[in-house]
């Protein structure tokens, strides 16, 4: 087997298995969101269904994803040889044609943006109506308006642009009898851009949530996802960039494009992890828990709310205490400077101290250590 052939099919399977483990994340997520709509639907939790306002947007999200992987799956070459699928060599070039304008052009910016409101959505007050089915339908055609004209501009680059290096997405492999999807460097320059325009974007939201947010958990999680956007999305512009240099087909070009590959998954998967699979996970944690204030949360942040965890320091004198889960989101009040709970605490055991929405806070934040939550 020649060397581009091996090189090619070697990281095609690794490809495939790293988005066999991705699609599966994403399914994972989708069935765990709708089992957790489904037990505040069927258990009357209404309190919870507060944080699950954004569900409809995080279907889509991972569904964004997982077209992304199958996007990912047609360009391999590995469905390019003879007898193959694709082995048609007018359908290999349509194919890659049909890559760019679906992931380049549409995928990855609608992903991100979405991505991105989720986020800018989590530092808004409850008066701008955030979190309902309108605002889930809002922030859905507003990343696909925004992510408009990226696909409008690969669109022109792709089907309008001559031959070559700049704007071909596809060119024969040396010695092989099929063609390899390339990344144009025009449209790997528009992506750019754009990347460069969101990572601003993203920071600055980033940055106001930091300044809002005061648990501690939370503040790593967001920190991570902002860094790993900012730094992960320009690594693989770069890589992809850079893969017009080496022959395509050739061992350093599928490096080069595996490895803007793993930079993108990467990102994706981080980002489910902290907008999907933690709030819901969060959230089911204290389903058990019926009766707590909500309207005392001044800002619409499903994601703070989400977090709803307990403190579990031994060394805190309110850990020794008989208490309750402290449902907090631990942000500031931007006019005022100073730090409010967004949930009132729910005193314990719940028999005894219920709040109201008229009585007075208790003296002390006290809780119950998450594994005994059964017991009430």
């Amino acid at each position: 087997m020649p060397l581009t052939r091996l090189a090619a099919d070697a990281f095609g399977a690794v490809t495939v298995s790293l988005v066999s483990i991705l699609v599966l994340l994403g399914i994972f997520c989708i069935a765990y969101t709708i089992y957790f709509r489904s037990q505040i639907r069927s258990q009357g939790l209404l309190q919870l269904g507060y944080f699950n306002g954004p569900w409809l947007t995080r279907i889509t999200l991972i569904i964004l994803s997982i077209w992304w992987c199958v996007g990912e799956i047609i360009r391999l070459s590995l469905l390019k040889r003879e007898k193959d699928v694709f082995s048609n060599t007018t359908w290999q070039k349509d194919i890659c044609k049909f890559y760019i304008l679906s992931n380049l052009g549409f995928t990855e910016p609608c992903l991100f943006l979405t991505l991105a409101f989720l986020l800018h959505t989590s530092v808004q007050k409850r008066e701008t109506g955030t979190l309902n089915c309108r605002w889930n339908r809002k922030i859905l055609c507003y990343a696909m308006l925004f992510s408009l004209p990226v696909f409008l501009v690969q669109l022109v680059l792709v089907m309008i642009g001559s031959k070559g290096y700049f704007t071909s997405a596809s060119l024969p492999v040396e010695g092989e009898t099929y063609v390899a999807c390339t990344y144009p460097l025009l449209c790997t320059v528009s992506l750019g851009l754009f990347d460069v325009l969101l990572i601003s974007y993203l920071s600055f939201v980033g940055a106001r949530m930091l300044a809002l947010v005061i648990n501690k958990r939370l503040q790593k999680r967001v920190y991570m996802l902002i860094v790993s956007i900012s730094v992960l999305l320009p690594m693989r512009a770069l890589f992809l960039g850079f893969s017009v240099m080496p022959s395509p087909g050739g061992a350093i070009f599928e490096a080069l494009v595996f490895l803007g590959f793993l930079a993108l998954a990467t990102c994706i998967s981080i980002g489910i992890a902290v907008l999907v699979y933690c709030p819901v996970v969060e959230s089911m944690a204290v389903r058990g828990v019926r009766t707590y204030e909500i309207e005392a949360m001044p800002f619409d942040d499903y994601y703070d709310g989400a977090s709803l965890i307990a403190n579990q320091s031994r060394n805190s004198d309110a850990s020794t205490k008989r208490g309750s889960i402290s449902f907090r989101t631990m942000i500031r009040d931007s006019d005022t400077s100073m730090a409010v709970d967004s949930l009132d605490d729910l005193a314990g055991p719940l028999s005894r101290n219920i709040s109201y929405p008229n009585s007075p806070s208790p003296p002390g934040p006290t809780m119950v250590p998450l594994h005994e939550l059964s017991q009430y």
